[in-house]
């Protein structure tokens, strides 16, 4: 089996790895010949892949493969929000064009919104922010496709190696909605289920990959700070625009257990 990375970031490279203990060929693209010995060193088959809004720059060997997953953010906070669609519809243009079968596209549960309940798959997304936006519009762009089947996973906050949650708060005060439910997954999860899909041939489907424990999310941030030795943060005790990110498919399709169920005794590293 091959399988092409397009966006060898965190959790790409991370997804490189588990892929390649099982034996499975992986390509990795990079945006500059700079990288590619960066991929090649970790048992990657670096390929030059570079794809914007008004153009493309690419290796056709990283489209020669079975599988093709997609992870690269739409960088919205960077203004580079209204070029992402274009650049997706590029990408698709090509996977029609090497009549690759299979794809996994990595969103995110931002595409919900704060809808102050729970949501799950079954849920229309009514996104509040541009990246919300954005990335469901990408998403509505694979649901259109019949030449090939794509898996979309939404991807909660992200935690784990080199992304110790302890950090994001550590000595601010006065951190507005302490109450809400903090809607996180661990990055053993998030591999865990990108090859759970794989392993499964789970392709066509919808998934909210966020963990299964919710605690408020001052009492979370604050136990990741003190575990981490950093100054605690201080939230103001109230319960504003909140979500609760569920899934259906993780036990019912994928019958997946989480390999970090809950938060209390995680270290994150």
């Amino acid at each position: 089996m091959i399988v092409s990375i397009l966006g060898c970031g965190w959790y790409g490279k991370a997804l490189a790895k588990s892929l390649l203990k099982n034996k499975v060929i992986v390509k990795g693209s990079a945006t500059s010949p700079e990288k590619l010995q960066q991929l090649s060193d970790l048992g990657i088959i670096p390929c030059l892949v570079n794809f914007k809004a008004e153009g493309k720059d690419y290796d056709p060997e990283f489209f020669k493969c079975d599988i093709l997953i997609i992870s690269i953010p739409p960088k919205a906070r960077q203004g580079e929000g209204k070029d992402y669609p274009p650049k997706i519809q590029r990408i698709i243009n090509v996977i029609n064009r090497h009549q690759i079968a299979k794809v996994i596209y990595i969103s995110s549960t931002v595409v919900y919104g704060d809808s102050n309940g729970e949501v799950n798959e079954l849920d229309s997304p009514k996104p509040d922010t541009e990246s919300g936006k954005t990335l469901l519009e990408a998403e509505n762009l694979f649901k259109l496709q019949i030449a090939f089947k794509t898996t979309i996973i939404r991807f909660a906050g992200l935690v784990g190696p080199g992304r110790h949650p302890g950090r994001f708060f550590a000595g601010k005060k006065g951190i507005p909605n302490g109450l809400a439910p903090v809607n996180l997954i661990h990055l053993e999860d998030c591999l865990g289920i990108t090859l759970a899909v794989i392993e499964q041939d789970a392709f066509g489907g919808l998934i909210n990959a966020s963990s299964p424990d919710h605690p408020a999310k001052s009492d979370f941030y604050l136990q990741a700070a003190l575990r981490a030795g950093l100054t605690a943060p201080e939230f103001i005790n109230e319960l504003n625009s909140w979500k609760l990110i569920n899934s259906v498919p993780i036990r019912e399709v994928l019958n997946y257990e989480f390999k970090v169920p809950a938060w209390h005794n995680c270290t994150f590293d």
